[in-house]
């Protein structure tokens, strides 16, 4: 086979197999919620919550939080002469950890002030 072919071919297969995932997971996700509706249940029950951002969220301040432990192992490197094997995989796990801390307790406060409102 020529590798032009293989150069077209391969992403085309990638491509295939992401769209067919996809569309496996939407045609039988749509297939269980029309089987549980015939059977009597309600559909509230698909209803998405608001609570899709505190996700995002966690997602944003762990990023966040990784990225300023890279640039404090940059600053303990450059200036405190602390070893670079070890400064960075150190700096990125505390404040990607704190990050992860930080978002759990942000989660929990909107949690008790939703409660509150109702």
């Amino acid at each position: 086979m020529e590798p032009f072919l293989v150069g077209i071919l391969v992403p085309l297969g990638a491509f295939a197999m992401v769209f067919g995932i996809v569309y496996m997971l939407v045609t039988s996700r749509n297939r269980e919620r029309m089987a549980l509706i015939e059977r009597g249940a309600d559909p509230t029950l698909f209803e998405t919550k608001k609570k899709a951002t505190n996700g995002t969220m966690k997602v944003g301040l762990f990023f966040l939080g990784i990225g300023f432990g890279i640039v404090v192992a940059y600053l303990l490197t450059s200036g405190g002469g602390m070893d670079e094997d070890a400064a960075y995989p150190a700096m990125i796990f505390i404040f990607g950890g704190l990050a992860l801390v930080l978002s759990y307790l942000w989660q929990r406060k909107q949690e008790k002030e939703d409660e509150l409102k109702r």
